[in-house]
């Protein structure tokens, strides 16, 4: 296989990773709260050829003498972008949207793996009964819960009336006694997107694996930090898919694919002449 094949080849493989991310993105417009993924290269590998020798004919050259070839390029970064989507007004008491783009919502999931904690930006909530005569629990649309400033579920008793969340994320349950049970949602900002990782059910979560601290990612919005919050009741978040520009990527994609794709069989066409040379 000659160099040009081997440089197309590896960049058809990236080429497909930043495919299937654009796809992901459009294939998430609706979802609530999605944020998109924006992908980035870098040369995968540059051989530098030393053929000249004679430095003083080479004197006021403009460029670096010798040549140099890469091997392609590969995918540098797949980073999400947590720019803030457009609000849409639902009147419902359940739905609750951010209006800042870097704050999550908590909850809990449950998988092969344990128990852990996960962050997302739908806020798209149902009560749920916990099995317990008059107890629900607050839960998102796949059923995991929402988790409170303390890290607990958020389970309200009683007879319930209405809701109430305030714009610093305090939910209030006044129940048919008159009495009001109070919570404040778990609220993370997130800082560092790069760090984190997208988990199935529209949620991020921060990987174990990773040799940095949870600190310095994300802050932890409770006691005086909670002013930082802006939520809104009544509204839901789009997601900050933008249809036009994703179509634009994948066109450009398309194109280099192609273009990577006729280098494979330019080459082979003069592997074949080469070949053919008596």
């Amino acid at each position: 296989m000659n160099r040009m094949m081997i440089t197309a080849t590896n960049t058809l493989g990236q080429l497909q990773h930043k495919l299937d991310s654009i796809g992901n993105n459009i294939a998430n417009v609706d979802t609530t709260g999605f944020k998109r993924s924006e992908t980035s290269f870098n040369d995968l590998l540059v051989q530098q050829f030393n053929n000249m020798g004679d430095t003083a004919s080479e004197i006021g050259r403009l460029t670096p003498n010798g040549i140099r070839q890469g091997n392609g390029a590969k995918l540098g970064q797949a980073q999400q972008v947590l720019t803030q989507g457009a609000l849409k007004s639902t009147n419902r008491d359940l739905d609750m949207a951010f209006t800042k783009p870097d704050l999550f919502f908590t909850v809990r999931t449950e998988d092969e793996k344990g128990i852990s904690t996960a962050y997302t930006r739908d806020g798209a909530f149902y009560l749920t009964p916990t099995g317990n005569t008059d107890e629900m629990m607050l839960v998102t649309g796949d059923g995991n819960a929402v988790l409170d400033e303390y890290q607990d579920p958020i389970i309200i008793s009683g007879s319930l009336k209405n809701l109430v969340i305030s714009k610093s994320g305090q939910l209030s349950a006044a129940k048919d006694d008159g009495s009001v049970q109070t919570f404040n949602l778990g609220v993370v900002s997130i800082k560092k997107p790069q760090f984190m990782e997208k988990t199935s059910g529209n949620l991020l979560s921060f990987p174990n694996d990773l040799n940095v601290q949870e600190a310095e990612v994300f802050d932890t919005l409770n006691g005086g930090l909670r002013e930082e919050i802006t939520l809104t009741q009544g509204s839901l978040e789009n997601s900050n898919v933008d249809l036009s520009k994703e179509m634009t990527d994948l066109i450009n994609v398309q194109r280099q694919y192609q273009f990577q794709s006729r280098a494979i069989s330019m080459a082979d066409q003069m592997s074949g002449l080469v070949n053919g040379i008596r």
